[in-house]
C-alpha cells in the first residue's frame, strides 16, 4: 500500500470504508433483536422520559431491579415483559439523549431509528479517527485507513455503534479532542499569538464542555488538553509558563461554563458534591456484584483469570448482555492476529528509536498523548472493577484511536515483505516454546503453524501485491462481523 501515493487511495479507500461500514452497522441494528445491547433499555428508557416529560430524570432507589433484569434476559425480552423498570441510565449527562429526542418524537419511539443515529454518529466517528491519524503522520496515509478500518470493523465495536446508547458520541468527541490538540501541537510557534491558535482553543473548551455533557469518559480529555498545551509551550516551543497557563485558562472557560449548570444540578438533587451522580448510582445498583465479594467467594487469582479472559473476549465480541460468546477457535485466531499486531508494533518501535530525531518535536507530543489517551481509558477501566465485576473491553473503546493506530502500526510492520521470515521464525520459536510448557493446545497450535506457512508464502508473492496481502486482516475482520452476527448474535438471541 505504501507504494501507492496518499491521495490516490485516500480518495477513493475511505469512502469504501465508511460505506462497507454503514451496511454492516446497519445489519447489526436491523437484525440484533430488540434490547439485545448493553444497557439499551436503560438509555432507551432515558429518551422516552424527556421526550414524554419534557424535563430531565433523576435516578431513584428501585430504577436497578437486579431480579427483573436477570429475568427479563433470561427470557429474552418478551413483549409481555415491560422494559418500563430498567432506568439505571437515569444518572448520565443529559446531550445525547437530547439529540436523540427528535428521531423519537419523529418515528414514534421506534427502536430502529434510534438505532440508525448511533450508526451515523459511527459513521462521523470513522471520519475524524481518520483525520487524527493523518494530522499525527500525514506522510503516512496507510496508517489513517488502517486504524479507520480497524474501528469500523471491529465486530464488538459495530454491535455497540448500532445500538442505542452514548458511547459512540463520547467516543466521537474525545476523537475530536484528540484531533484538535495534535492540531494545536502543530501550530507554528506562538501558538497562543496567533488567531488560529486561540480559535483552536475555544473549539478544545467547548468540546471538551459537549463531551463532559455526555458522558462521564470524556472526563478524561481535561488532563489530556491540558497536556497537550504544557506539551505545545513548555517542550515543542520552549516557552515560558506563563503561556501554558494563558491556554489553560482559555480552554477551560468554554469547558467549565458548559458543565457548570449540569454539575450544579445535580448537587442540588443528590447532595454532597456528587455532581455526576455517581455516588447516587452506586447506592442504587444494589445487586451488581461487587469485585471485593467476588474475591472472597472465589479468589483473587480467578479475578485475574477471569478478568483477562473476559476482557479479552468482549473487546473483540461478547454480544448481547455478555451472554453470546464467539467459538472458541475464532478468540483464538484473534488471539493470533493480537500478537501480530503486537510484535510488528514491538519491531516498528525497535526500529524507530534510534531515528527518533528525525521527527519533529510536535510529533512525538503528539504520539505521547494518544500514549497517554489510552493509558488513561485503562487506569479508568481498572479502577472500576476494582469496585465492580465488569469484564467488558468495550470499556476500552474511548481509547480507539491509539488502540487502532497501534493496531494498523503493527499489522503494517507484521505483513511487511522484509519481514516475512522473521515473523516464521519468531512464530514458531514462541509456538515450540509454549508447546513445551503444556500451554498450546492442537488447533492453536496447528493455526499458528498455518499462519507461519503463509508468512512464508507471502515471501514469494510478487510486490505488486503489497496493498491486498496489508488489507487481509480487516477483510477478515468484515468476514467476521457477518459471522458474529448471523451465525452467532441472530440465533442465540432471537425471542
Amino acid at each position: 500500500m505504501s507504494q501507492l501515493s496518499p491521495s490516490r487511495y485516500t480518495r477513493w479507500l475511505l469512502p469504501a470504508i465508511i460505506l462497507v461500514y454503514l451496511i454492516l452497522a446497519t445489519l447489526y441494528a436491523a437484525f440484533t433483536p430488540d434490547w439485545q445491547a448493553p444497557d439499551e433499555p436503560a438509555h432507551y428508557n432515558y429518551i422516552r422520559y424527556l421526550a414524554e416529560q419534557h424535563r430531565f430524570p433523576v435516578l431513584k432507589p428501585g430504577d436497578y431491579t437486579a431480579e427483573y433484569l436477570e429475568e427479563i434476559k433470561a427470557a429474552r425480552f418478551p413483549a409481555e415483559m415491560s422494559i418500563a423498570p430498567i432506568r439505571y441510565e437515569f444518572h448520565q449527562p443529559p446531550l445525547y439523549y437530547i439529540l436523540a429526542v427528535p428521531v423519537y418524537g419523529l418515528f414514534g419511539g421506534s427502536l430502529l431509528p434510534l438505532r440508525l443515529l448511533s450508526v451515523a454518529m459511527g459513521a462521523l466517528l470513522l471520519l475524524v479517527v481518520c483525520w487524527t491519524v493523518q494530522a499525527l503522520v500525514p506522510d503516512r496515509a496507510f496508517l489513517a485507513l488502517g486504524a479507520t478500518a480497524f474501528v469500523a470493523f471491529l465486530p464488538m465495536h459495530l454491535a455497540m455503534t448500532a445500538a442505542v446508547n452514548n458511547d459512540t458520541l463520547a467516543e466521537l468527541l474525545l476523537a475530536t479532542i484528540l484531533l484538535l490538540s495534535i492540531r494545536y501541537l502543530k501550530l507554528p510557534s506562538p501558538a497562543l499569538g496567533q488567531p488560529e491558535g486561540r480559535r483552536l482553543l475555544i473549539l478544545l473548551g467547548i468540546t471538551t464542555g459537549l463531551g463532559l455533557l455526555t458522558k462521564s469518559a470524556v472526563y478524561v480529555a481535561v488532563p489530556l488538553v491540558l497536556l497537550a498545551i504544557a506539551l505545545k509551550h513548555l517542550w515543542v516551543e520552549g516557552a515560558s509558563l506563563w503561556g501554558s497557563l494563558k491556554s489553560g485558562v482559555l480552554y477551560a472557560i468554554p469547558a467549565f461554563l458548559l458543565g457548570l449548570p449540569w454539575w450544579l444540578r445535580n448537587i442540588a438533587i443528590y447532595g454532597g458534591f456528587d455532581f455526576l451522580g455517581l455516588n447516587r448510582h452506586d447506592e442504587v445498583v444494589v445487586g451488581q456484584l461487587r469485585t471485593s465479594e467476588f474475591i472472597a467467594g472465589r479468589g483473587f487469582g480467578t479475578l485475574l483469570h477471569d478478568f483477562a479472559l473476559t476482557t479479552f473476549h468482549s473487546f473483540w465480541g461478547q454480544f448481547g448482555w455478555m451472554g453470546v460468546l464467539l467459538d472458541e477457535r475464532i478468540y483464538q485466531a484473534l488471539a493470533i492476529l493480537s500478537a501480530l499486531a503486537l510484535t510488528g508494533f514491538a519491531l516498528w518501535a525497535l526500529d524507530m528509536w534510534p531515528k527518533r530525531a528525525t521527527r519533529p518535536r510536535w510529533q512525538w507530543a503528539g504520539g505521547g498523548l494518544l500514549v497517554v489517551s489510552g493509558l488513561l481509558s485503562l487506569a479508568a477501566y481498572l479502577w472500576y472493577n476494582t469496585q465492580f465485576v465488569q469484564h467488558q473491553g468495550r470499556y476500552l473503546f474511548t481509547a480507539l484511536v491509539p488502540i487502532g493506530l497501534a493496531v494498523a502500526l503493527g499489522w503494517r510492520e507484521s505483513l511487511r515483505h522484509e519481514r516475512s521470515w522473521l515473523l516464521v521464525v519468531i512464530l514458531l520459536m514462541v509456538a515450540a516454546a509454549l508447546r513445551l510448557a503444556g500451554w498450546l493446545p492442537n488447533w492453536p497450535l496447528l493455526m499458528v503453524a498455518v499462519t507461519a506457512m503463509v508468512l512464508a508464502v507471502r515471501w514469494f508473492l510478487p510486490r505488486r501485491l503489497d496493498p491486498l496481502v496489508q488489507a487481509c486482516p480487516y477483510l477478515l475482520l468484515i468476514s467476521l462481523d457477518l459471522v458474529s452476527l448471523f451465525f452467532f448474535i441472530v440465533p442465540q438471541l432471537a425471542a
